[in-house]
């Protein structure tokens, strides 16, 4: 049984399982989907928001994102396709709450003191005494936090809304009109940190869940490759195995371990790096986060030249997939948005078709009536140790070390590992300025790495020892044992 770590999972959920089911059923229209916030919000008692026609009119928005449409608060009966739009993650207007603004503010533990370090340090002259207090004047407030570095009494609190306080790359901004989050195309990586951190879940990605039931509908040779981060996510006691029966139950012609391409991204990444030291190069970074990769791009465009070329563990196992069979269609699965964003590439769009998050799937799950725990387990038994490791931070260090031991060679390997954004920035200044202290770089733009997804279904706590048992019932214990590597034989492993 499904258990949700809190009730805006849940809610995701149902809207999601909502659609699903009218694209199963046939009844995918505007009609059924007025019908949706009826169904999801029963009666006439608010449980979210203030009263039951916001949280109505959040669900309506959100099918219509569910279903791949603009949340764009407007009932029309032609909605907005963003389907050919790169933007992954989406602002759902009638859902934010419009949080305070104002970062800094004094709190009661203000002293009143005579020394008053805040005023003297605040150099926009924002802060005066009134009623024996410190008082932060916000129509003048530069918001440079120098206040709250130096008040001895720790009174000055800064305040950030989650949203933009974990964007990497400063896309979330504020609409000067209304005071609601909105997203700058033109910075946000879509890595989803975002859509995690909203306690109100007024932002959200956009799904390929319709397209995937009606390529199953279809009939089609639908290929799910399979995170190795999804292990845990569907019940503590649920097994890979189980899960693999259940993607077959809803008519997918086979499940594969992405974890099995991750073996062949180490090869060929080890072999670079190597390639790479003697030509003289000063280091190089991992590739297979897409998060790390986009932020590179947006806010280190000079340091782009220093990233492997070598294909994301994702695109290694869906060429793989698509060289054997032909009229094959690969959804990849996991806890990551900015793999939906991935996919769009021009160099790399003809290894996987669609994306789905762990939270789709549960959905696509509950819409076929299929509970996994119910499902007589398959072997599952496609990568080694190492590549099932990618799902966590320090993973792929880990493979790249395993295989080059396997090599003759003098060139040292020096990983420096660097999870989450404020590491990430950190260490790619260090290396820009030439101050960097190893040779190559594992960014992973989640916080202990894809375990730590946004879009996982269990918090990194519980997925982590999940993940460490999977790992060790692998047969492979290096990754050159790996027999599955010869089906990557001959196959283009370049982005």
């Amino acid at each position: 049984m499904i258990t949700f770590e809190t009730q805006l999972k849940k809610l995701k959920y149902l809207v999601l399982k909502e659609v699903a089911k009218m694209a199963l059923e046939n009844r995918l229209n505007k009609e059924e989907l007025d019908k949706i916030p009826f169904e999801i919000i029963k009666g006439d008692k608010a449980e979210y928001r203030c009263c039951v026609y916001k949280e109505r009119a959040i669900v309506y928005e959100r099918s219509k994102l569910a279903m791949g449409c603009l949340p764009n608060g407007q009932v029309a009966d032609e909605f907005v396709n963003v389907e050919d739009d790169d933007q992954i993650i989406y602002v759902i207007d009638a859902a934010c709450d419009k949080c305070p603004i104002n970062r800094f503010v004094v709190t009661e533990a203000c002293r009143g003191c005579i020394q008053h370090k805040c005023m003297e340090v605040c150099p926009a002259g924002a802060i005066t005494r009134a009623a024996g207090r410190a008082y932060i004047n916000h129509e003048t407030c530069k918001e440079c936090g120098l206040c709250k570095e130096v008040c001895p009494y720790n009174a000055v609190a800064e305040v950030m809304r989650p949203c933009k306080r974990v964007c990497p790359t400063g896309a979330l901004e504020m609409n000067p009109k209304d005071s609601k989050a909105r997203i700058n195309k033109e910075e946000c990586v879509n890595c989803g940190a975002c859509m995690g951190a909203c306690p109100f879940g007024a932002i959200s990605d956009k799904s390929f869940i319709v397209d995937v039931i009606r390529a199953l509908k279809d009939k089609k040779n639908v290929y799910a490759v399979v995170a190795p981060s999804i292990t845990g996510q569907f019940g503590s006691n649920v097994t890979v195995g189980q899960v693999k029966a259940a993607f077959k139950k809803m008519g997918f012609k086979d499940m594969i371990e992405a974890a099995c391409g991750a073996d062949a991204v180490a090869v060929h990444e080890g072999n670079e790096f190597i390639e790479r030291m003697e030509k003289g190069d000063k280091y190089m970074t991992n590739s297979c986060c897409s998060g790390f990769l986009n932020y590179i791009e947006k806010k280190f465009p000079d340091q782009i030249e220093r990233v492997s070329g070598t294909v994301s563990p994702m695109i290694a196992a869906g060429r793989m997939v698509k060289s054997m069979d032909k009229d094959s269609v690969v959804v990849f699965v996991g806890p990551c948005t900015a793999k939906k964003n991935e996919i769009k590439r021009d160099s790399i769009k003809d290894a996987v078709d669609y994306v789905m998050t762990f939270e789709e799937i549960t959905a696509l799950m509950g819409a076929f009536g299929i509970d996994a725990e119910e499902c007589e387990a398959i072997a599952t038994d496609d990568a080694s140790i190492f590549g099932r490791g990618f799902a966590q931070g320090g993973g792929v260090i880990a493979a790249i070390q395993n295989y080059m031991k396997s090599k003759d060679t003098e060139i040292e390997f020096k990983p420096v590992r660097a999870s989450g954004s404020a590491e990430i920035k950190r260490t790619m200044i260090m290396a820009k300025v030439g101050r960097l202290s190893g040779n190559f770089i594992e960014g992973m733009m989640c916080e202990g790495g894809c375990i730590g997804g946004p879009a996982a279904m269990v918090p990194i706590m519980k997925s982590r020892s999940q993940l460490l048992r999977f790992s060790k019932e692998s047969t492979k214990k290096d990754v050159v044992d790996n027999e599955n590597l010869k089906k990557y034989d001959g196959l283009n492993l370049e982005r």
